[in-house]
């Protein structure tokens, strides 16, 4: 496996534990499991200036090791095509060790498609200024495009609102949006209770670090 590319799945062991429960990442607004593993269909923002967002179909992971199948689900849909989380876990090869790296998220999303989407690594341990830029115009070009970007991240992050995220044992989300020209970034993450967040994007770019993307 490539060693920038490391297992992303979220795993028990990488979650946050509590009294050796699994918890979920802190969030001021909770719901139920029933909740937030229904299907919402979201609708697209209307287009502002240096601010758009996709109309996707949003659906929660049903287990711990989904991640990869549901962010990719989501990208899909924002293209609307409508797969079972089943079906792209076939594709991506997702067991319960999860989905290997970004590779595999872009030769399903390139393969379903039939457009090229490429993986691009943040190698270090925190993104550099020209990575994060990257990223950046990145999440511009494609959303301008009507796609979506999966991210492959670790670790936590905090969003706009200072709600903070902790994925210690890796995940994926979803980037949807973006608004102030790029600067932020909107991400609809599977496992999360609020569904979608803000986030600046530089930040996200930390969140990437020894990972990658698919866009």
């Amino acid at each position: 496996m490539n060693t920038i590319f490391r297992n992303s799945a979220l795993s028990l062991a990488g979650l946050l534990v509590a009294g050796g429960a699994v918890a979920v990442p802190a969030l001021a607004a909770q719901t139920t499991p029933a909740e937030r593993a229904a299907t919402s269909a979201v609708p697209a923002d209307r287009p502002a200036r240096g601010e758009r967002v996709l109309g996707i179909q949003y659906e929660a992971q049903p287990n711990f090791y989904y991640c990869g199948p549901a962010a990719t689900r989501i990208a899909l849909s924002a293209q609307g095509t409508t797969m079972s989380q089943d079906e792209v876990a076939t594709k991506l090869g997702t067991t319960e060790a999860g989905t290997d790296s970004a590779v595999e998220t872009t030769r399903v999303l390139s393969e379903v498609t039939g457009e090229r989407y490429r993986t691009t690594e943040i190698s270090g341990d925190r993104a550099e200024p020209a990575q994060a830029e990257r990223f950046r115009a990145d999440v511009v070009t494609a959303v301008d495009d009507g796609r979506a970007v999966v991210a492959n991240i670790k670790g936590s992050a905090v969003d706009v609102d200072g709600n903070p995220y902790s994925y210690e044992g890796g995940h994926y989300v979803t980037v949807v949006g973006y608004r102030d020209g790029g600067d932020t970034v909107k991400i609809a993450d599977p496992y999360a209770p609020s569904e979608q967040y803000w986030m600046d994007a530089t930040r996200t770019a930390d969140w990437i670090a020894q990972r990658g993307y698919s866009s």
